[in-house]
């Protein structure tokens, strides 16, 4: 909706903002660093939103918690929108100058009213209607989410839903204001920027550009060929038809991260070859024929990172790596020298360089501007002057020519969780991180530390006492592909029929054996967050572990 890939705004925007909204983002647990400078922004006066099934950690500190039933964010953002548009709080100037569809948009968001959303969200209508006029009325304001938002079906149009928020606010391309998807990990952001998306090349640059495949082209001395790549999701469907026989997986533990795990498990095992390169031997590594120790640990390598504000900052080398492990650099052009092209030996000063010379938001920042400043915002395109720390700004610009094109509302079309509940499955799993563990588990227990708990199925009261479950018993967790025993906990930040899972222990608890491979058809994103299940009570106090 915007041309580029990353949040519009600056961390240190969070603290000297009016309003803050965390929609679908736990991040007191998950994004602990940011949460830091929400809580500045909140001392000095922001208000706080959260929007989540749970009440969460975050939520603790908010002036208002919206918890929503899993799945309806759609009809909730678009009562939002309905309910500025009926109040008269549009950014009319915005809107006129700098987006288009808004007639459509509103046509679309009409039959969502308050009352109508929240008999669709759970979400009392009063609180709907609070939650509008605070973001529009508020001078400066930040609409931040994560994996609450993207983990569905329909995760391409849940993001739509809150860009349009933005745009009829006018709450973006202003210091103060902006829209900020949280990246769940150390660079995350830098994949992107670096490629690693099947339809972009460095820099978000269009494949389908002839001017930018022509300068790539020209670097590597080869055509770039004017197609889309495969996502994840396309290769392990790709798998199954047996047009996909090979895999080389890098940096990546596919068969613990991804949804219904079995399946993936699966697929990987009938490959005809898979090479893993990773700093441990994962769950994924296991299953390859050939495994090439990494150096990819942080204070085993040289280059650069990228956080969710678009700051590229450098990593400095501290240590050797251990026994037979390599730098990733090193292992690649080894590779590609073996297949008869000879790279040299390239430092990562220089591969950063061949970037900036190929992707021009990244030409201004020098090895040596980057350690002066201790990180650069992304767009910088030249070294004697740096950008505003927001991105955007050009649609507030009054001539045209300097606007650009305008960016366009989405129309999403609410469609609730594939998984559906029934008799037989009838709560919903929701999954998520913890503040003291890590994704699947490699980096912070397990094969890295020892574990400092198990993973638990957590029930509210309600359903752990209808269920006749106490902390501590054992229970059999059941989707429509697999069950897990896990211990129980009750949570009171869990409303009835809600229930909460992390993948953090997949050796104890495979978590993600549960959920449904059900993917958003633009993304790819698996719908990690709406899994149908029972739970039932066990005799005895056998061991938690993995059933099929």
């Amino acid at each position: 909706m915007f041309g580029a890939g990353g949040g519009t705004s600056s961390y240190r925007e969070i603290e000297e903002t009016d309003l803050i909204i965390l929609w679908g983002s736990n991040a007191r647990e998950t994004h602990t660093i940011f949460f830091h400078h929400v809580l500045k922004g909140v001392r000095d006066g922001a208000r706080l939103f959260v929007v989540d099934p749970r009440r969460t950690g975050s939520a603790e500190w908010a002036d208002g918690w919206l918890g929503l039933n899993v799945g309806t964010d759609i009809p909730l953002a678009n009562a939002v929108a309905r309910e500025i548009i009926h109040a008269g709080l549009v950014n009319e100037a915005f809107v006129g100058r700098a987006t288009t569809g808004f007639a459509e948009l509103a046509a679309a968001v009409e039959p969502w009213t308050p009352e109508a959303a929240e008999r669709e969200t759970g979400v009392p209508a009063a609180a709907i209607r609070e939650l509008a006029h605070a973001y529009a009325r508020a001078e400066r304001a930040q609409l931040c989410w994560t994996l609450g938002i993207t983990e569905h079906h329909n995760a391409t149009d849940n993001v739509r839903a809150l860009i349009n928020l933005a745009l009829l606010t006018g709450h973006v391309g202003r210091y103060g204001s902006g829209l900020n998807p949280l990246r769940g990990q150390n660079n995350v952001q830098g994949g992107g920027d670096m490629g690693a998306i099947p339809d972009r090349l460095p820099g978000f640059q269009d494949i389908l550009d002839p001017a930018v495949r022509a300068r790539f082209g020209a670097a590597y001395g080869r055509e770039i060929q004017p197609r889309h790549g495969m996502h994840l999701t396309q290769m392990l469907e790709a798998m199954d038809r047996r047009e996909l026989t090979t895999a080389y997986c890098v940096g990546e533990n596919p068969a613990q991260s991804e949804a219904d795990s079995g399946r993936t498990v699966k697929r990987l095992g009938d490959l005809d070859h898979l090479v893993v390169q990773d700093i441990f031997l994962t769950r994924t590594a296991r299953l390859a024929d050939v495994v090439l120790p990494a150096s990819a640990a942080w204070c085993e390598s040289e280059g650069t990172v990228t956080n969710s504000e678009r700051r590229v900052q450098r990593v400095r080398k501290a240590l050797d790596p251990p026994g037979e492990a390599r730098d990733d650099i090193a292992i690649i052009s080894d590779l590609a020298r073996r297949l008869g092209h000879d790279w040299g030996a390239p430092s990562a000063e220089e591969i950063w360089d061949e970037v900036r010379s190929l992707a021009p938001i990244f030409a201004g920042m020098s090895y040596r501007r980057l350690e002066e400043l201790q990180g650069v915002q992304w767009p910088c395109f030249t070294e004697d002057r740096l950008e505003p720390p927001y991105l955007h700004g050009r649609l507030w610009a009054a001539d045209p020519e300097r606007r650009g094109a305008p960016a366009p509302f989405g129309i999403p079309r609410h469609r609730l969780p594939v998984d559906v509940l029934d008799e037989e499955f009838p709560l919903r799993l929701t999954t998520g991180r913890r503040l003291d563990s890590y994704n699947t588990g490699v980096q912070s227990g397990g094969l890295a530390f020892p574990a400092r708990r198990e993973e638990a199925i957590e029930l509210s009261p309600e359903d752990a006492e209808r269920l006749g479950l106490a902390p501590g018993d054992l229970a059999r967790v059941s989707s429509r592909r697999a069950s897990v025993t896990a211990p129980v906990a009750v949570d009171p930040a869990l409303r009835p029929g809600l229930a909460f899972m992390t993948p953090h222990f997949p050796d104890r608890v495979d978590t993600n054996s549960l959920t449904i491979e059900a993917t958003d058809p633009i993304a790819g994103t698996a719908e990690y967050k709406a899994t149908a299940i029972r739970v039932e009570r066990l005799s005895g106090d056998g061991p938690a572990g993995n059933e099929r």
